[in-house]
């Protein structure tokens, strides 16, 4: 584990918070400041033991350049109403601006910089441009986890210049997913899907070996349904990985883990808003319709393991959740697992955009363990990879 932020003596220090703020705008206002709700704890945390919180972060994706309609003024506005302190925005990343308005900072007080992408030097993890951060600060606290999955300046090379610790957010982070992954209670069950197989097979392949149970759906579920010789209509898939799929079924059978595809399903001829589902055994799936999500015995079969079940990772919906009628296995999961969390059976742990968005839209979002608002982090991690904003953090 890395050294939590909380163990630091941080009174009258200047503390670089690298967070992500990467925030949906309209207009110029924040639209859901649901990531700015999340981190004000730990920088409030900060604040009221005395430091000065230099805070960072990336923003959309200007390449290098000053982009106005990609700063951060709009981000530091929603901010400082949600931790009810003044909060300073300065729109440059160095400078003499920058420097006074870091050595003005006293004890509790907090500043924001210009978007860290504004500079080329960012995603190059260039050492000079982490050099000038670092010029800036006592301490680095990376609080940032869904950021973590790169090597830039200001996820890698600062915290190799500074002291570097691990926020409030960051840490939950790591305890939820070592939790889940590394020591979890048994039998754990995953959750996987997502349209294309492809995207996932790293994925795919370290869980066989850390779970009982996988499940598979979506557009993926297809490709192995296609291996195994089903007709699967006119359903997304991806026949040249028709191998591949294979080969991670009889992976799985081999280390005992049972690898779970829908028998059924819910179908239609197109994926448009107002379609009519119908559903069926696939074996018996017309040729010009489209799987779109599990049918309620794939969907029973599932609920009916839950219960055994001491540990669940979910990434990815079952089905075209975002269309009603292909929603309702995603959504009939997801009420089971939020009950069986709040009973206190099972630990649970979910990350991905859209599976947040199919949990939030199911209702649960608050009820699970942990949802991770990370997601190529969240997945790399579930992949088993060295995250490099991690591993350059000062261990315990």
């Amino acid at each position: 584990m890395y050294r939590p932020i909380a163990h630091a003596d941080v009174h009258n220090k200047t503390v670089l918070v690298r967070a992500d703020l990467n925030v949906p705008l309209a207009e110029g206002r924040v639209t859901n400041a649901a990531r700015l709700h999340r981190l004000a704890p730990g920088l409030l945390a900060l604040l009221d033991r005395g430091a000065k919180v230099v805070l960072l972060s990336h923003f959309a994706r200007p390449k290098g350049k000053v982009v106005k309609e990609m700063s951060l003024a709009p981000v530091a506005a929603a901010l400082g109403p949600i931790l009810a302190r003044r909060l300073d925005f300065v729109p440059d990343l160095s400078g003499a601006k920058v420097k006074q308005a870091v050595r003005s900072l006293e004890p509790g007080q907090i500043v924001m910089l210009e978007n860290l992408r504004f500079h080329p030097g960012e995603e190059a993890n260039d050492p000079a441009f982490a050099q000038d951060l670092a010029a800036l600060g006592d301490l680095y606290v990376n609080d940032a986890f869904s950021a973590a999955h790169r090597a830039h300046a200001s996820t890698h090379a600062l915290a190799k210049l500074l002291p570097a610790y691990a926020g409030d957010l960051m840490g939950a982070e790591l305890q939820a997913l070592e939790s889940a992954l590394s020591t979890p209670d048994r039998p754990v069950m995953a959750v996987v899907g997502g349209a294309k197989v492809s995207t996932k097979l790293d994925l795919l392949f370290n869980l066989i070996s850390k779970v009982e149970f996988l499940v598979v759906g979506g557009g993926m579920a297809n490709t192995f349904l296609h291996a195994q010789g089903i007709d699967i209509g006119a359903s997304l898939h991806e026949p040249d990985l028709a191998a591949r799929a294979l080969e991670i079924l009889e992976r799985a059978q081999a280390l005992g883990c049972q690898f779970i595809l829908p028998c059924d399903a819910a179908f239609a001829p197109a994926l448009t808003q107002g379609e009519a589902a119908q559903t069926g055994d696939i074996s018996a799936l017309p040729h010009d319709q489209m799987i779109l999500d599990f049918g309620p015995k794939s969907v029973q079969s599932i609920l009916d393991i839950l219960p055994t079940i001491k540990t669940l990772i979910w990434n990815g919906p079952l089905g075209a959740f975002e269309f009603p009628p292909f929603a309702k296995a995603t959504n009939a999961l997801a009420h089971c697992v939020g009950a069986l969390t709040r009973a206190g059976d099972l630990k649970s742990v979910a990350g991905g955009g859209d599976t947040v968005a199919a949990l939030d839209q199911a209702g649960v979002l608050g009820d699970l363990t942990y949802v991770s608002t990370a997601g190529g982090a969240f997945l790399e991690w579930m992949e088993g990879r060295e995250l490099p904003g991690v591993a350059v953090l000062n261990p315990l």
